[in-house]
């Protein structure tokens, strides 16, 4: 602002160069008289407020994404991190590579997580989702020695003692996440989820069927379901030369649920190539292995027909049924498969579904056939069933 040399109003200044301003209230014309700096303080004051528009604008970057990764790793910053005014860059890095350390040591070769939604207070609620969790959690600890420590248990039974073991999308994520943490040659990694599962059309163009097959969390209404896309890059992606994956999904549709590339056809006794029209979904070098609840068209069945009294998912029942038969001779993958469906076909049998009661527990349906499905083809009636 400048002042009238006649009658002292306050007039707004221009921009750099107007030697004239007349008054708006006398009409009185002030001469100014316009000071330079010479050059170069010119450009030296511009690169000044320059470099300060950056440092402010990179402030508020880092303030919005929070520490870079790069910052937590480099090797010659010897200044606290804004975030943790009492750790460095270099300690935010080797806490990181400890926390993975520690996991690795405390559950040694072999770590679980297992998923049970109930849906409790929704009209698509099921009965018989908590009481899989607790049989398969009770078959890897006694039958394939899995550290209790080592698996991860998300059900709605415990929900009011830890908020993060909840089913919900967010959570099964980070799980999942946490599933193929720090991975290593030697390792046995399992998931199970036993819930709705749904399909949706495939808008990405690298499924066969046209369609991509979900698993439900819990807040699936609210937040979405979780893709087999999404659980492939997540768990499938990760896996290391020398890792082992094995996921177990007892939920409608769930026959490709991991997206792996072969697909076992046991009435042809082969593998056939499932691989997408144009998308990668191998893993880094390791092993991963699905049995799925029945085909990807197809729906999975609860029924009481094992125990009056008990709800069970079908496959998981048969699956943890035939394994626990076989405990003193470890069986095959073919074997395995071959056991379950002779119990399939005989619940399923003529027989069995003219009696009023399991047509009663039924109610009319039958147990589909469930699916093998693997990231490399191999000799089923060969290779061992092991978690």
């Amino acid at each position: 602002m400048i002042s009238c040399s006649k009658c002292n109003t306050r007039i707004p200044r221009l921009t750099s160069g107007v030697a004239q301003y007349r008054c708006f209230r006398c009409g009185y014309v002030t001469l100014m008289i316009e000071t330079t700096k010479p050059p170069l303080a010119q450009h030296r004051d511009e690169d000044q407020q320059q470099h300060s528009h950056r440092r402010r604008a990179s402030s508020w970057i880092s303030h919005m994404k929070g520490p870079s990764p790069s910052s937590s790793s480099s090797r010659n910053s010897n200044s606290p991190s804004p975030s943790s005014p009492l750790s460095s860059p270099s300690s935010s890095s080797s806490s990181s590579s400890t926390s993975t350390t520690s996991l690795i040591k405390s559950c040694g070769r072999k770590r679980a997580v297992l998923c049970g939604v109930t849906y409790k207070s929704h009209k698509y609620k099921l009965k018989g989702t908590q009481n899989d969790v607790n049989n398969m959690k009770d078959l890897l600890i006694k039958t394939f020695h899995f550290p209790s420590k080592c698996i991860r248990v998300l059900s709605e039974e415990d929900e009011q003692l830890d908020k993060n073991l909840i089913p919900t999308k967010k959570n099964i994520e980070k799980s999942l996440k946490w599933l193929v943490e720090g991975c290593q040659a030697g390792d046995s990694l399992v998931f199970y989820f036993s819930g709705h599962g749904l399909r949706q059309p495939d808008f990405k163009d690298d499924e066969i069927d046209g369609f991509d097959e979900t698993i439900c969390p819990l807040d699936f209404m609210e937040e979405g379901m979780i893709l087999d896309n999404d659980i492939n890059s997540t768990i499938v992606h990760p896996l290391k030369k020398g890792v082992t994956l094995h996921a177990i999904v007892d939920a409608c549709h769930s026959g490709t649920i991991l997206d792996l590339l072969y697909v076992y056809d046991h009435s042809e006794n082969k593998w056939k190539d499932n691989s997408p029209p144009r998308a990668r979904k191998s893993t880094s070098g390791g092993l991963a292995i699905c049995l799925g609840a029945c085909e990807d068209d197809k729906m999975a069945a609860d029924t009481t027909a094992f125990n009056r009294n008990v709800m069970n998912g079908a496959m998981t029942y048969i699956l943890i049924d035939t394994i626990k038969k076989h405990s003193e001779s470890t069986i095959t993958y073919g074997n395995l498969l071959d056991s379950m469906l002779e119990q399939i076909q005989r619940i399923n049998g003529e027989r069995c579904l003219n009696s009023r009661i399991l047509r009663k527990v039924f109610r009319h349906k039958t147990i589909q056939e469930p699916l093998l499905s693997s990231s490399k083809d191999f000799d089923v009636y060969a290779t061992k069933f092991l978690l």
